[in-house]
């Protein structure tokens, strides 16, 4: 669903690149979050030879027990998804 935010401004010509510009440096600085955040993600998969999916799963069904790195990685999940719905919404965001 398409939602639509209003800026009111005496100067669009300025306004405008500075929101875009802005708005482009929010989107970098995810990917880098992204990144990182993935390759954290890969390092739990190896150390314990389990896909993430597997991982919540497994943890969901409480055959696992909840560990100080089994803590991390699914909060490294968590912001995973976060950052994921940031990326997507300013990626998608247009100006019209």
């Amino acid at each position: 669903m398409l939602q639509q935010m209003k800026i009111v401004t005496d100067n669009r010509l300025l306004l405008e690149p500075l929101v875009r510009s802005a708005m482009e440096q929010e989107r970098r600085m995810i990917a880098l979050g992204l990144e990182r955040t993935r390759s954290r993600i890969a390092e739990f998969e190896g150390r314990f030879q389990m896909d993430s999916q597997e991982f919540e799963k497994r943890l969901h069904n409480l055959e696992l027990d909840e560990t100080v790195e089994f803590s991390e990685w699914r909060m490294e999940l968590g912001m995973l998804r976060w950052l994921e719905h940031q990326y997507k919404a300013l990626s998608d965001a247009r100006f019209d």
